[in-house]
C-alpha cells in the first residue's frame, strides 16, 4: 500500500520557521513519528508533500533509506489544501486503495486493523474518527459526524467548531479508493472535510467511519503543542 502524508502547509501559527510536521514532540518531528507509524504497520511507499520551506523536509529525510522506508516528494507551488494535493500525485498512485495522513497530527492508531475495516466493506472512503471524550486529543475542534449502527457517515460537519463534543471528529486519517480522485472539486485549495466528503455524500457515494480510541493530537499551534504534551504525561496509551 501506498501513503500520502501531508506536509504542505505553513507553520505561521507556530510563529516559527520551520513546517508544521517538523515541529518536535517527545523528542522526533511529528513527521518522523508518523513516518515510523506507517513502516510499523508495514506501509513503506510514502510521498510527502511539502510547500513550505521544503528543504527542511527533504533535508532531513532524504530518500527514508535511513527510517527503512520509500519517500517521495510533492512539491505544491501553491497550495491545494489537502484534498486538492491529489490532483499532482497521479504519478505517485496506482489503482490500489491508499492511506492520507496529515502530517501536523500525532497519533498512535492501529493502521493494520484501519486497513481491516476498510478491505472489509470497501467503500470509496474510510474515515478514522474519534469521540471527543473518550479518546486523548488536544482539544481539536473539528466538528460533528455521525454515523448510523452500519457505520456509515450520516452528516459531515467541519469547520464550525465543536464545544459541545458530540458525535465523532475526523481524526485527519483515510483509507481512500483510486476512484475517489475521478470526484475531485474544481476549487483549489480545497479541503477534504470541508469540501469533498459532504459533496461525496450529496452524491450518494457511502463514507464508512472507522472509530479509533487512540489518542490524536493536532499539533498547530503552541497552545496546542502545551496540550498534547501534558495530555501524554498524564495517559499516553502506549
Amino acid at each position: 500500500m501506498k501513503a500520502l502524508i501531508l506536509a504542505a502547509g505553513l507553520g505561521s501559527r507556530l510563529n516559527l520557521d520551520i513546517p508544521k510536521p517538523m515541529f518536535t514532540i517527545e523528542g522526533k518531528p511529528i513527521l518522523e513519528h508518523n513516518i515510523l507509524l506507517l513502516k510499523k504497520h508495514g506501509i513503506k511507499d510514502i510521498c510527502i508533500t511539502i510547500h513550505f520551506r521544503k528543504e527542511v523536509i527533504k533535508n532531513y529525510f532524504q530518500d527514508g533509506k535511513k527510517w527503512g522506508v520509500n519517500i517521495q516528494y510533492s512539491y505544491e507551488e501553491e497550495l491545494l489544501g489537502t484534498c486538492g494535493a491529489l490532483r499532482i500525485v497521479d504519478w505517485f498512485l496506482n489503482n490500489d486503495p491508499f492511506l492520507v495522513i496529515y502530517g501536523d497530527n500525532y497519533t498512535n492508531i492501529n493502521l493494520t486493523e484501519m486497513l481491516s475495516f476498510h478491505n472489509k466493506y470497501k467503500e470509496i472512503a474510510t474515515i478514522a474518527l474519534f469521540d471527543p471524550n473518550k479518546s486523548l486529543n488536544s482539544g481539536i475542534a473539528g466538528g460533528v459526524i455521525s454515523l448510523d449502527n452500519d457505520f456509515n457517515i450520516t452528516s459531515f460537519i467541519e469547520g464550525r467548531g465543536n464545544k459541545d463534543k458530540t458525535g465523532y471528529v475526523n481524526a485527519g486519517i483515510y483509507v481512500l479508493e483510486r476512484k475517489i480522485t475521478d470526484f475531485l472539486l474544481e476549487k483549489v485549495p480545497s479541503d477534504f472535510g470541508k469540501d469533498l466528503f459532504p459533496y461525496l455524500l450529496e452524491k450518494k457515494n457511502k463514507l464508512k467511519g472507522y472509530i479509533t480510541d487512540s489518542f490524536v493530537l493536532a499539533i498547530d499551534t503552541i497552545d496546542a503543542l502545551k496540550t498534547s504534551e501534558e495530555a501524554l504525561k498524564q495517559g499516553r496509551i502506549k
